[in-house]
Protein backbone atom coordinates (compact mmCIF):
# COMPACT_ATOMS: atom_id res chain seq x y z
CA UNK A 1 0.00 0.00 0.00
CA UNK A 2 1.58 3.47 -0.99
CA UNK A 3 1.92 6.07 1.69
CA UNK A 4 -0.35 9.25 1.00
CA UNK A 5 0.96 12.42 -0.34
CA UNK A 6 0.15 14.88 2.36
CA UNK A 7 2.87 15.69 5.10
CA UNK A 8 2.19 18.35 7.70
CA UNK A 9 5.33 20.15 9.61
CA UNK A 10 5.20 18.97 13.70
CA UNK A 11 8.41 20.52 14.96
CA UNK A 12 7.08 23.92 16.07
CA UNK A 13 4.15 24.48 18.43
CA UNK A 14 2.84 27.65 17.27
CA UNK A 15 -0.18 28.12 19.37
CA UNK A 16 2.23 28.00 22.64
CA UNK A 17 5.04 30.06 21.28
CA UNK A 18 4.18 31.88 17.47
CA UNK A 19 6.66 32.43 15.37
CA UNK A 20 7.57 35.98 14.69
CA UNK A 21 8.59 34.63 11.25
CA UNK A 22 7.86 31.96 8.99
CA UNK A 23 10.15 31.35 6.58
CA UNK A 24 8.48 29.47 3.40
CA UNK A 25 11.10 27.53 1.27
CA UNK A 26 9.63 26.09 -2.11
CA UNK A 27 11.33 22.86 -3.02
CA UNK A 28 10.94 19.85 -5.52
CA UNK A 29 10.10 16.37 -3.56
CA UNK A 30 13.58 15.19 -4.57
CA UNK A 31 15.60 17.44 -3.45
CA UNK A 32 16.87 15.97 0.45
CA UNK A 33 20.29 17.45 -0.17
CA UNK A 34 19.20 20.51 -0.58
CA UNK A 35 16.93 21.09 2.10
CA UNK A 36 19.74 19.27 4.49
CA UNK A 37 22.19 22.04 3.50
CA UNK A 38 19.82 24.67 3.83
CA UNK A 39 18.94 22.69 7.61
CA UNK A 40 22.48 22.89 8.59
CA UNK A 41 23.34 26.50 7.52
CA UNK A 42 20.99 29.28 7.30
CA UNK A 43 18.07 27.81 9.04
CA UNK A 44 20.03 26.25 11.44
CA UNK A 45 19.12 28.82 14.35
CA UNK A 46 15.32 28.72 15.34
CA UNK A 47 15.59 31.70 17.41
CA UNK A 48 17.05 34.87 15.90
CA UNK A 49 17.31 38.07 17.43
CA UNK A 50 15.49 36.81 20.12
CA UNK A 51 12.49 35.57 18.01
CA UNK A 52 11.45 32.30 17.06
CA UNK A 53 11.87 31.61 13.89
CA UNK A 54 9.45 28.84 12.00
CA UNK A 55 11.15 26.91 8.48
CA UNK A 56 9.03 24.88 6.41
CA UNK A 57 9.44 23.49 2.94
CA UNK A 58 6.84 23.80 0.54
CA UNK A 59 6.50 20.79 -2.08
CA UNK A 60 3.92 18.82 -4.25
CA UNK A 61 3.79 15.43 -5.00
CA UNK A 62 6.39 13.06 -7.17
CA UNK A 63 4.28 11.82 -10.15
CA UNK A 64 3.63 7.53 -9.25
CA UNK A 65 6.50 7.20 -7.29
CA UNK A 66 5.64 5.49 -4.25
CA UNK A 67 9.67 4.58 -3.43
CA UNK A 68 10.27 7.87 -3.06
CA UNK A 69 7.16 9.54 -1.34
CA UNK A 70 7.56 6.74 1.11
CA UNK A 71 11.56 8.04 1.50
CA UNK A 72 9.96 11.98 1.82
CA UNK A 73 7.38 10.95 4.90
CA UNK A 74 10.46 9.33 6.58
CA UNK A 75 12.18 12.69 6.11
CA UNK A 76 9.14 14.59 6.72
CA UNK A 77 8.88 12.49 10.52
CA UNK A 78 12.27 13.20 11.09
CA UNK A 79 12.49 16.62 10.49
CA UNK A 80 9.13 18.15 11.14
CA UNK A 81 9.70 20.80 8.37
CA UNK A 82 7.96 19.19 5.75
CA UNK A 83 4.13 21.02 4.21
CA UNK A 84 3.24 18.56 1.28
CA UNK A 85 0.22 18.33 -0.74
CA UNK A 86 -1.43 16.06 -4.22
CA UNK A 87 -0.90 18.53 -6.64
CA UNK A 88 1.98 17.67 -9.20
CA UNK A 89 5.04 19.39 -8.56
CA UNK A 90 6.10 21.40 -11.48
CA UNK A 91 7.30 25.03 -11.84
CA UNK A 92 4.04 26.29 -13.33
CA UNK A 93 2.32 25.03 -10.08
CA UNK A 94 4.59 27.73 -7.93
CA UNK A 95 1.90 29.93 -7.37
CA UNK A 96 -0.44 26.72 -5.73
CA UNK A 97 2.57 25.92 -3.90
CA UNK A 98 2.76 29.14 -2.16
CA UNK A 99 -0.63 29.34 -1.78
CA UNK A 100 -0.79 26.49 -0.15
CA UNK A 101 2.29 27.75 1.96
CA UNK A 102 -0.02 30.98 2.86
CA UNK A 103 -2.87 29.05 3.76
CA UNK A 104 -1.37 26.46 6.41
CA UNK A 105 0.34 29.80 8.09
CA UNK A 106 -3.24 31.28 8.66
CA UNK A 107 -4.36 27.75 9.53
CA UNK A 108 -1.63 26.82 12.27
CA UNK A 109 0.63 29.85 12.58
CA UNK A 110 -1.92 32.88 12.61
CA UNK A 111 -0.67 34.41 15.40
CA UNK A 112 3.09 34.97 13.61
CA UNK A 113 4.00 38.58 12.93
CA UNK A 114 5.71 37.91 9.24
CA UNK A 115 6.07 35.33 5.98
CA UNK A 116 9.05 35.12 3.98
CA UNK A 117 8.45 33.12 1.07
CA UNK A 118 11.96 32.31 -0.97
CA UNK A 119 13.37 29.20 -3.61
CA UNK A 120 15.88 26.66 -2.01
CA UNK A 121 18.51 27.81 -4.36
CA UNK A 122 18.64 30.79 -2.37
CA UNK A 123 20.38 32.11 0.67
CA UNK A 124 18.57 34.25 3.70
CA UNK A 125 20.67 36.51 5.69
CA UNK A 126 17.96 35.87 8.64
CA UNK A 127 20.50 37.45 11.27
CA UNK A 128 19.94 40.82 8.63
CA UNK A 129 16.48 40.55 7.84
CA UNK A 130 14.94 39.88 11.90
CA UNK A 131 16.64 43.13 13.07
CA UNK A 132 14.99 45.25 9.67
CA UNK A 133 11.84 44.15 11.06
CA UNK A 134 11.97 44.46 14.07
CA UNK A 135 12.67 47.82 13.62
CA UNK A 136 9.32 48.63 12.43
CA UNK A 137 6.58 50.78 14.23
CA UNK A 138 4.21 48.09 13.45
CA UNK A 139 4.20 44.07 12.31
CA UNK A 140 1.43 45.18 9.81
CA UNK A 141 1.20 46.02 6.17
CA UNK A 142 4.34 45.26 5.31
CA UNK A 143 5.16 43.82 1.23
CA UNK A 144 8.52 43.77 0.62
CA UNK A 145 11.73 42.59 -1.19
CA UNK A 146 13.21 42.42 -4.95
CA UNK A 147 10.49 45.03 -6.23
CA UNK A 148 9.56 44.97 -9.83
CA UNK A 149 7.11 48.57 -10.71
CA UNK A 150 6.67 48.34 -14.56
CA UNK A 151 7.73 44.03 -15.00
CA UNK A 152 7.33 43.24 -19.22
CA UNK A 153 5.35 39.85 -19.84
CA UNK A 154 8.25 37.75 -21.77
CA UNK A 155 6.68 37.24 -25.23
CA UNK A 156 8.74 35.09 -26.52
CA UNK A 157 7.47 31.08 -26.59
CA UNK A 158 10.81 29.37 -26.30
CA UNK A 159 11.70 31.78 -22.59
CA UNK A 160 10.82 29.53 -19.53
CA UNK A 161 8.91 32.88 -18.48
CA UNK A 162 6.92 33.01 -21.68
CA UNK A 163 2.98 34.49 -21.08
CA UNK A 164 0.99 34.55 -24.51
CA UNK A 165 -1.72 37.85 -24.78
CA UNK A 166 -4.37 35.50 -23.85
CA UNK A 167 -2.65 34.77 -20.31
CA UNK A 168 -2.25 38.43 -19.88
CA UNK A 169 -3.04 40.99 -22.07
CA UNK A 170 -1.50 44.16 -21.05
CA UNK A 171 2.31 45.55 -21.00
CA UNK A 172 3.48 45.30 -17.83
CA UNK A 173 2.77 43.74 -14.63
CA UNK A 174 1.03 45.67 -11.61
CA UNK A 175 4.05 46.19 -9.11
CA UNK A 176 5.27 43.26 -7.46
CA UNK A 177 8.42 41.77 -5.73
CA UNK A 178 10.78 39.25 -7.11
CA UNK A 179 10.03 35.62 -6.03
CA UNK A 180 13.44 34.78 -4.55
CA UNK A 181 12.49 36.54 -1.71
CA UNK A 182 9.71 38.79 -0.51
CA UNK A 183 8.17 39.52 3.05
CA UNK A 184 4.04 39.51 4.05
CA UNK A 185 2.85 40.61 7.40
CA UNK A 186 0.39 38.28 8.03
CA UNK A 187 -2.51 40.24 7.85
CA UNK A 188 -1.60 40.72 4.30
CA UNK A 189 -1.16 36.52 3.90
CA UNK A 190 -5.12 36.97 5.08
CA UNK A 191 -5.49 39.64 2.26
CA UNK A 192 -4.19 37.62 -0.55
CA UNK A 193 -5.98 34.20 0.56
CA UNK A 194 -9.07 36.55 0.30
CA UNK A 195 -8.46 37.75 -2.89
CA UNK A 196 -7.05 35.13 -4.70
CA UNK A 197 -10.38 33.20 -5.71
CA UNK A 198 -11.12 36.35 -7.71
CA UNK A 199 -8.14 36.97 -9.07
CA UNK A 200 -7.55 35.12 -12.71
CA UNK A 201 -5.14 32.16 -12.48
CA UNK A 202 -1.55 33.08 -13.02
CA UNK A 203 1.30 30.57 -13.83
CA UNK A 204 4.00 32.97 -12.86
CA UNK A 205 3.98 32.93 -8.33
CA UNK A 206 5.46 36.34 -7.71
CA UNK A 207 3.23 38.24 -10.14
CA UNK A 208 -0.49 36.57 -8.68
CA UNK A 209 0.91 37.43 -5.71
CA UNK A 210 1.09 41.74 -6.85
CA UNK A 211 -2.29 41.07 -9.10
CA UNK A 212 -4.03 39.93 -5.73
CA UNK A 213 -2.24 42.42 -3.32
CA UNK A 214 -2.91 45.19 -6.08
CA UNK A 215 -6.85 44.18 -6.53
CA UNK A 216 -6.70 45.59 -2.36
CA UNK A 217 -4.97 48.41 -3.46
CA UNK A 218 -1.67 47.36 -1.34
CA UNK A 219 1.90 48.02 -3.40
CA UNK A 220 5.32 46.86 -2.80
CA UNK A 221 7.82 48.69 -0.71
CA UNK A 222 11.39 49.24 0.27
CA UNK A 223 12.75 48.20 3.44
CA UNK A 224 16.63 49.18 3.96
CA UNK A 225 18.82 46.50 2.76
CA UNK A 226 15.99 43.92 2.05
CA UNK A 227 15.80 44.97 -1.61
CA UNK A 228 19.52 44.57 -2.16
Amino acid sequence: MSSPVTLSPWNHNCSSEPPFLVILVTSEPYSFIVRKAIRSTWAKNRVVAGKPVLIVFLLGSFPGSSRKQVALAAEGRVYGDVLQRDFVDSYYNLTLKTLMGLQWVTEVCPGASYVFKTDSDVFVNIQRLLPLLLQRATHTHLYTGRVSLEGEPVRNPNSKYYVSKTEFPFDYYPPFCSGTGYVLSVDLVWDILTVSPTVREFKLEDVFIGMCLNTVGVQPSYLSSVQG
